[in-house]
């Protein structure tokens, strides 16, 4: 589906419902070339303030080579018009709920030398018995192009499926205390039957939040720049807190259906009030 195409996606119900089954099926889906060039462009300028402290990860989950960006509502409206995009909504509400929240949302920056990261699956930090209904979506928007060499996420298709609560290079509590120094060369987590998620700059990725997958190794010389931003049940807390990360202030500027995904909503019958009345109405006017 090329970016003139995306909207077909979510205009026929009948191509839509096509799709799910898909998604159902595979546990992730790929939209290649949704943005145009120039949008590419812009986010990037965006967040070149941010990259440019070149502040690297904590560990080996973030990445000792990894920059990562968070709290990214607050820093620039585009990202909030990537989160709000209407084919990632069309998925995430059709999955989710209506009153799905943002989860998450942040940049990934994998710079030459990175190595694998380990497997995981985006919303097991709920710690539930699988297999199960996923409990995310995950987004993953190319600001690069994402190759065999630059890190491209890999995939296991069909593994939201799967009844494993842990699998071979899968990450563990020790995993975000683990601070060694690793050579591209050492993978346990090597398997056949991955895949890697190839995709031209602008592209996009969903996957449900109990497909197995990992950043890829970054063999390149060039680094390799995705956003993603993660969807939950509104019912269910959010890995970022929302309401920390993107002061009110900033927060009363930001397109309406954002405001709701970050916390400034209701999930019936009332889920979420402040003071015993909807959030919204604790926003400066």
């Amino acid at each position: 589906m090329e970016s003139e195409n995306w909207q077909e996606s979510i205009a026929d119900p009948a191509h839509f419902a096509k799709l799910r089954v898909q998604y159902d099926r595979d546990g992730y889906l790929i939209f290649p070339s949704v943005l145009d060039a120039e949008k590419v462009a812009t986010l990037r300028a965006e967040l070149a303030p941010y990259l440019d402290q070149n502040l690297a990860g904590r560990n080996d989950f973030e990445g000792l080579k990894t920059n990562r960006v968070y709290a990214m509502l607050a820093k620039s409206p585009l990202f909030a018009d990537l989160a709000i995009h209407p084919l990632v909504l069309a998925f995430a509400e059709a999955e989710l709920g209506r009153e799905c929240l943002l989860s998450a949302c942040l940049a990934i920056n994998i710079h030459p030398g990175e190595t694998v990261q380990p497997w995981h699956y985006d919303d097991s930090h709920f710690r539930l018995p699988r297999p199960r209904e996923s409990l995310g979506l995950s987004a993953f928007w190319t600001i690069d192009e994402t190759t065999e060499e630059n890190g491209a996420t890999e995939i296991l298709p069909g593994s939201h499926l799967w009844p494993e609560q842990q699998i071979e290079g899968g990450n563990t509590f020790s995993t975000f205390k683990d601070r060694t120094e690793k050579s591209q060369d050492d993978d346990p987590g090597a398997r056949p039957d991955a895949v890697k998620a190839v995709m031209p700059a602008g592209s996009l990725m969903i996957a449900k939040g109990t497909l197995w997958h990992r950043g890829g190794a970054n063999r390149s010389n060039q680094p390799r720049l995705i956003i993603t931003p993660q969807y939950c049940p509104g019912w269910t807390r959010t890995l970022e807190n929302m309401s920390l990360a993107v002061p009110p202030e900033i927060a009363a500027t930001l397109p309406a259906r954002a405001r709701e995904l970050i916390g400034y909503s209701i999930h019936p019958p009332f889920m979420g009030y402040v003071d015993g009345m909807h959030p919204a109405r604790r926003l400066p006017q």
